[in-house]
């Protein structure tokens, strides 16, 4: 078997001349047709870095694709967005005779293409550039042609005549791509409900678990980063779905179960207000009456009497 490689691209015409691809026609940005790639099949698997941007709408049958450690079927359209650093890869089937061309589209955006506009900054708030490979956005027949005419029109802008209003004219139609998928990924947690809200039922039994081990005590509250690593997702996926279905962040989401479980201790125990703080990972007691007040506009001594 062929030994897995691993390719790191600092510049799109780098990733051109690998692909075998002409030279771009943008330096700093590109549209590519997955079946203008004449990379060998031979060359699989491998692993790509790129240090720019990119949104890929790709099918490759029956190949895998890998981002980090995370594994998915792409047989179907999806997209896929990548941040500069992040690790892409194809694993390679049993029978290489199988595999077709990739098909679909990417747009490659090197980072020096959004200096000094407002989208340099706003596609860092765009959390999907950092969800997994299985968090990837399943799109419709119709979604798909929308966002393709998008790439088209970006890739007909670069290859007119360059003019002072052709970078505006291209973040334009890059941030209306961005929101549609924004749009499209808050239509997929709602539409892919049994997903979801098996993720949710994970979530709770996590909590569940970790609350009742005394971990609270020793470790406090778990930070969003170890919660998405024991459900297997990514941190952004999960505060987006939470966003989505449930209003709440989840930093919003810990505090919310912690007071409820501090409703509870109040309510049903004799332990002092210091103690209940103390049980709940809280080091000083003013750092939990002040959350406390904040959720419920009681204190908690003010909590306990008005329940008793």
């Amino acid at each position: 078997m062929k030994k897995h490689q691993l390719f790191r691209f600092k510049t799109i015409t780098e990733y051109h001349r690998a692909a075998g691809l002409p030279k771009p026609a943008h330096p700093l940005i590109s549209v590519i047709h997955m079946d203008d790639i004449t990379l060998p099949v031979a060359e699989i698997p491998f692993s790509l870095i790129y240090d720019f941007y990119s949104i890929s709408l790709k099918k490759v049958s029956p190949a895998k694709f890998k981002y980090g450690q995370q594994a998915g079927d792409f047989d179907e359209g999806v997209l896929f967005f990548m941040s500069p650093g992040q690790l892409f890869g194809i694993d390679t089937p049993v029978d290489m005779a199988t595999v077709k061309r990739p098909e679909g589209w990417m747009i490659l955006i090197h980072p020096d293409f959004l200096w000094n506009t407002a989208l340099a900054k706003t596609i860092k708030q765009y959390e999907y550039f950092n969800y997994s490979v299985h968090e990837a956005l399943y799109l419709s027949d119709k979604e798909e042609n929308m966002l393709t005419a998008i790439a088209n029109q970006i890739e007909q802008e670069y290859h007119a005549n360059i003019d002072r209003f052709s970078q505006d004219v291209i973040i334009a139609q890059l941030e209306l791509l961005l929101t549609y998928s924004e749009r499209f990924y808050q239509r997929q947690f709602i539409t892919r409900k049994i997903a979801s809200h098996e993720l949710l039922i994970r979530l709770e039994d996590y909590l569940s678990n970790y609350f009742n081990s005394g971990a609270l005590a020793k470790q406090g509250l778990p930070s969003v980063t170890s919660i998405a690593e024991a459900l297997n997702i990514s941190p952004g996926y999960l505060s987006g779905l939470l966003k989505s279905l449930t209003g709440q962040s989840t930093q919003q989401h810990l505090h919310n179960k912690l007071i409820d479980l501090a409703k509870e201790k109040l309510s049903t125990t004799n332990l002092t207000v210091s103690e209940i703080a103390y049980e709940l990972g809280f080091e000083h007691l003013q750092s939990f009456s002040k959350l406390f007040k904040t959720k419920t506009s009681l204190s908690p001594l003010e909590f306990r009497q008005s329940y008793n």
